[in-house]
């Protein structure tokens, strides 16, 4: 992936690049909001590194402009004051995920992994290819979901199939392909809610149909064994 990495201190954004070189990614270093602006258009990036305290244009400024809204790239805020009151302004502003310096390079790189496929998707979508949609037999289901959007925007919808790497869902729900979502829904033969970051991967009369990123082991056995056995009944 590129990664634009909007960061003052010149030697946290040099550990930033080099942690993203380290991974195999590409690195883009900006010093400023100001600055990551023209970047969005002339980088090209797939994920953004967001220090929230930043000169001039804050980190929550930039999350709010319009640019950064429309552009659907999804921002890791990252913050040497890390408070529970700013994280939550943060992923309310849109952010993907909040980290507080000195960043756990672990979890950044969680992070970023589960960004991959979105990276993948914006990728294949200039090309006017999407990702393997059929890896597993889907079930037909009616079960309600709740959509989490970034900007703190929560929609219902209905699932109409559904597979260990995603379902279909019939939603009035103002998304865009490629756009990243949070989805939770509890099956109808019980159980804890499963709760999965997401990719919109295309929209059409049929309903949204979402890609799960980051879904546990744990519930990809769950819904494996779900799709399973209603293929048998």
């Amino acid at each position: 992936m590129r990664v634009l990495v909007v960061e003052d201190e010149p030697d946290v954004s040099a550990v930033f690049r080099d942690f993203l070189i380290e991974l195999g990614h590409e690195a883009v270093l900006v010093r400023s909001a100001e600055a990551a602006l023209p970047a969005l258009d002339h980088e090209r990036p797939d994920a953004i590194i967001l220090d929230v305290h930043l000169p001039g244009l804050s980190g929550l400024d930039f999350l709010q402009l319009p640019p950064v809204r429309d552009s659907g790239l999804p921002v890791i805020a990252v913050s040497g004051v890390a408070t529970e009151s700013q994280a939550r302004e943060c992923l309310r502003l849109g952010a993907f995920d909040f980290l507080g310096k000195p960043v756990a390079f672990d979890r950044l790189g969680e992070v970023l992994a589960a960004l991959e496929p979105h990276a993948l998707h914006r990728q294949l979508s200039v090309v006017g290819r999407s990702p393997e949609r059929r890896r597993a037999s889907r079930v037909d289901v009616v079960f309600p979901v709740r959509i989490l959007q970034y900007h703190g925007v929560e929609c219902q919808g209905w699932a109409e199939d559904l597979s260990p790497f995603g379902m279909k869902v019939m939603s009035d729900a103002a998304l865009r392909a490629g756009e990243a979502v949070k989805v939770s829904f509890t099956l109808p033969d019980g159980g804890p809610p499963v709760r999965v970051n997401s990719l919109v991967l295309r929209i059409d009369r049929s309903g949204h149909a979402f890609y799960f990123v980051n879904l546990t082991a744990q519930d990809f056995e769950r819904l494996g064994e779900f799709s399973r056995r209603h293929l048998t009944l």
